[in-house]
């Protein structure tokens, strides 16, 4: 398709939308009596406004029921999480029974490493991502370190070539080779939060099974954004958090897969509680452990209901959409807002430098853009104006036009006020 810079081709985008009727389910931010352009779905979803009615029937059922709403509610507490098995395993390319839903995600990453996060003296490195997202990072070092080891000994960090901004593939994979025996763990990100960057998680995961290594992966800005096969790429685990581009609310639970070819091992370590234990036992209280096959076998705790509530309000909205129609609309809105900004960028002859890959590929719903020149004060302008965007030290500014709430009109309406902002310094 040729795209065009102008209002009326905008608005033409939008009436051809099929998906654009959801941009009415959501709660926006206002700026001047208007919806802001939100470009920030990669950091804190926006309100489904049926998340209320969701947690309201949880509230009133407390209030009529109190503890017997755990199996007396419209929807009981007690197994509310395994409402998320079948559209979850959708998003996210699985069987219901390799999913659950619990605590947050970098809990989940620690819970999850007791299982799969097994050193040895001869086999004890991991290998991640350069600049991966801090908690993962911090992750990593405290688990090192809890075994024993040295994290600049046992952590090895792809690095991206000089005067590059994303990893090739190919170092990824020849790094692996070259550690061979030593590596215990590859844990990745499915979508590095800084550049945008989509991995290969299907050749990643083949290739750290070949050198005899458990692969996980943090799906943080992975899930409900891109296109995943867990179960078919074999990846051994991988949790995700929820309130990015899932909209379930600040800070809310996480999701987790565990592959089912780990679901009777069980030589596996995990650290347990009341909620993993058998369903049909757990009220007996019996001193023992007997966990429940599946990955609902590693939770632990009782259920934050209240919590999970907005969460299933956004997962049957996206088991409603489908992932096929939402990928093709995000790598749609997203080329559009490229060519948004390389219009823009020759119209103010300023230099814009976007550093998330061109190829459909290895991007999902984000451009990571350097603004050369132009510094933090373009993002306060941008955000001063009602563009709700991100900025990322030392220069980069992220935008992610969502395809739930996003639309064509919001990108060549932030490409005006960009121009504005750039011509105006």
């Amino acid at each position: 398709m040729t795209f065009q810079n102008n209002l009326e081709f905008a608005q033409q985008l939008d009436q051809q939308d099929e998906l654009k009727k959801y941009r009415e389910e959501f709660i926006f931010p206002q700026h001047n009596g208007k919806n802001v352009i939100y470009f920030t779905g990669n950091s804190l979803g926006l309100q489904p406004k049926s998340a209320r009615n969701y947690v309201d029937e949880i509230m009133n059922d407390w209030a009529n029921l109190a503890v017997e709403g755990h199996f007396y509610a419209q929807k009981p507490w007690w197994d509310y999480h395994e409402r998320f098995a079948n559209p979850l395993s959708q998003i996210v390319g699985a069987k219901p029974s390799e999913i659950t839903v619990m605590n947050t995600l970098t809990v989940n990453l620690h819970l999850l490493m007791v299982s799969f996060y097994k050193p040895i003296k001869t086999r004890y490195k991991i290998i991640c991502e350069e600049k991966a997202f801090p908690s993962d990072q911090y992750m990593f070092q405290s688990q090192v370190h809890f075994h024993g080891y040295k994290p600049e000994d046992a952590i090895i960090e792809i690095k991206r070539r000089e005067g590059e901004h994303n990893i090739r593939l190919e170092d990824v994979l020849a790094k692996i080779e070259e550690v061979g025996d030593e590596l215990a763990l590859v844990l990745f990100g499915g979508v590095n939060y800084y550049t945008g960057q989509v991995f290969d998680m299907k050749t990643i995961t083949q290739a750290g099974h070949k050198a005899g290594a458990i692969v996980g992966f943090d799906l943080a800005h992975a899930a409900g954004n891109i296109n995943l096969e867990l179960n078919d790429w074999n990846v051994d685990f991988a949790a995700w958090c929820s309130y990015k581009y899932m909209n379930s609310g600040p800070g809310n639970a996480s999701g987790c897969f565990i592959h089912e070819k780990h679901h009777n091992n069980t030589d596996l370590p995990r650290f347990a509680g009341w909620w993993g234990n058998k369903k049909e036992n757990r009220f007996k209280m019996e001193q023992n452990f007997n966990p429940t096959i599946g990955a609902d076998g590693w939770q632990i705790s009782n259920l934050p209901v209240l919590s999970l509530a907005p969460y299933l309000a956004s997962v049957e909205m996206f088991a409603e959409v489908g992932m096929e129609k939402l990928i093709a609309k995000r790598n749609k809105i997203t080329s559009y807002l490229e060519f948004i900004l390389q219009e823009i960028d020759k119209e103010v002859d300023s230099t814009f430098e976007i550093i998330t890959p061109s190829n459909l590929e290895e991007r999902a719903c984000q451009l990571s853009v350097f603004f050369h020149g132009e510094g933090r004060s373009l993002f306060e302008y941008l955000m001063k104006n009602g563009v709700v965007t991100d900025w990322r030290e030392p220069n980069v500014i992220r935008f992610a036009p969502v395809p739930l709430y996003c639309s064509y009109e919001d990108m060549y309406n932030f490409g005006q006020i960009l121009k504005k902002g750039i011509l105006s310094h």
